[in-house]
């Protein structure tokens, strides 16, 4: 577990899907509720679509945090999607651990396109939860990884 900083804000990386999670996010935008600007969206058609490696790739790119949010079980735009992201992303934990990473970093998160307010409060949430753990070990200067293009939301 890494020490709490003064002063440390997480960079929190979302898959969203384009569908349920990222119409919530985009309500709470455009209804101007408060939440932390610690999140970086990235939007996806389906969250079936996020393949594991993504997740590592960006935690060893220096992301503190990681979510990955999609529609409500059983209400994906893509039949079966979610049950696929589910079923996908059940392997992170163990890749968590090998990374030497907090189990807390990683969230796998269920919108539907109304939940705007429940969006803002998982967002005020992880980032106090990443807060507290500290930076992670991968997190580096932007400056390192910028011209290697990766993951450069970061």
């Amino acid at each position: 577990m890494s020490e709490w900083q003064p002063g440390f804000e997480p960079k929190i990386l979302a898959f969203a899907c384009n569908w349920c999670s990222y119409a919530a996010a985009d309500l709470a935008g455009t209804a101007r509720m408060q939440y932390p600007t610690n999140i970086r969206i990235i939007r996806v058609m389906c969250s079936g679509m996020v393949h594991p490696g993504l997740v590592t790739e960006a935690f060893q790119a220096g992301a503190d945090g990681v979510l990955v949010m999609g529609c409500h079980l059983g209400e994906c735009h893509y039949q079966d999607g979610n049950h696929k992201a589910k079923a996908r992303l059940a392997v992170i934990d163990e890749m968590l651990s090998l990374l030497g990473l907090e189990q807390e970093r990683f969230r796998l998160i269920w919108y539907s396109s109304a939940e705007s307010e429940r969006f803002a409060a998982v967002a005020r949430e992880v980032t106090d939860v990443l807060k507290k753990l500290g930076p992670s070990p991968y997190r580096r200067d932007a400056s390192e990884y910028a011209d290697k293009g990766i993951i450069q939301c970061l």
